[in-house]
């Protein structure tokens, strides 16, 4: 039982890359895909926003710090809500799998200070661009005192990674993994260059998620949906994602919680019955 009282966690976390996801993942320089990430500021976030405030249901942003720099006042609509976990996403939205240690460290420390000023609270949880978690990642993730790495697929439940190799040491941070089939991207992201065909029906989509909610309630676990403004945030999106997070409030003893909150609660709860136990 979560908390001694849920029998499931539900926990929605928001991608805000803005301009990040074609300038520093695709390199794309133009203005008609840098206009893709304007779409969050416009209409995709204050969407969400609205969205997040009639449910009452608290959120975990992922922002890189190319973000804070370029829009702080959206930022700030985030951080006045008050309710909301912010995590650390890279700086320029940058893949960290080729990237030397002290390169990505310093990128990190840059990226946690900013998030520290702009939203008053210290990342707690990661997410690699783009769910890509890097060899030397774990280990500044533990120098920083991270709680939590969102990245990895290795379960549909919260667990404790060995990264960066399976056999690899125990670490000391809760894997909350991501999954393409909870992600709006591979359903929604149409692109030419890079190619990516998403142009699914919200219906269709809800369909899916409704069965993986149903899932993660019947074996009392963790459902974690992502999402990204320009994605989700087209109207009949908006009220697809609604509707499920409505579906979901419809079953008893859900828990509505943002990553930090997942994060800590399951490993008090493997710490209770000792199997936390180890380096």
């Amino acid at each position: 039982m979560w908390k001694g009282k849920y029998r499931c966690a539900f926990t929605l976390s928001v991608d805000f890359d803005a301009e990040t996801l074609w300038t520093g993942t695709f390199k794309l320089m133009t203005p008609s895909p840098i206009s893709r990430g304007d779409y969050d500021i416009r209409a995709g976030l204050p969407r969400i926003l609205d969205l997040l405030d009639r449910q009452a249901m608290p959120a975990t942003f992922m922002v890189p710090g190319q973000v804070i720099d370029e829009h702080p006042d959206a930022c700030a609509a985030i951080r006045e809500r008050g309710v909301h976990d912010v995590g650390y996403h890279g700086y320029y939205h940058e893949s960290v799998l080729d990237i030397p240690i002290a390169e990505e460290r310093e990128l990190m420390k840059r990226g946690i200070a900013r998030i520290e000023e702009a939203f008053d609270q210290t990342p707690r949880g990661n997410r690699s661009p783009p769910f890509a978690l890097g060899p030397n990642t774990a280990d500044l993730l533990e120098e920083f005192g991270f709680e939590y790495d969102s990245s990895l697929f290795g379960h549909d439940e919260p667990y404790r990674p060995r990264v960066p190799v399976q056999g690899g040491r125990l670490r000391d941070f809760v894997e909350l993994p991501v999954s393409w089939e909870l992600d709006d991207a591979p359903y929604f992201l149409f692109s030419f260059f890079p190619y990516m065909s998403g142009m699914a029906t919200p219906s269709q989509v809800l369909e899916i998620w409704k069965a993986e909610f149903e899932g993660s309630y019947r074996s009392g676990g963790c459902f974690l949906l992502v999402v990204h403004p320009f994605c989700i945030g087209r109207h009949p999106r908006m009220a697809m994602l609604e509707e499920l997070i409505r579906y979901a409030q419809s079953f008893p003893d859900v828990w509505f919680a943002h990553h930090l909150d997942v994060a800590r609660e399951y490993r008090r709860l493997q710490e209770a019955a000792g199997t936390w136990a180890g380096p």
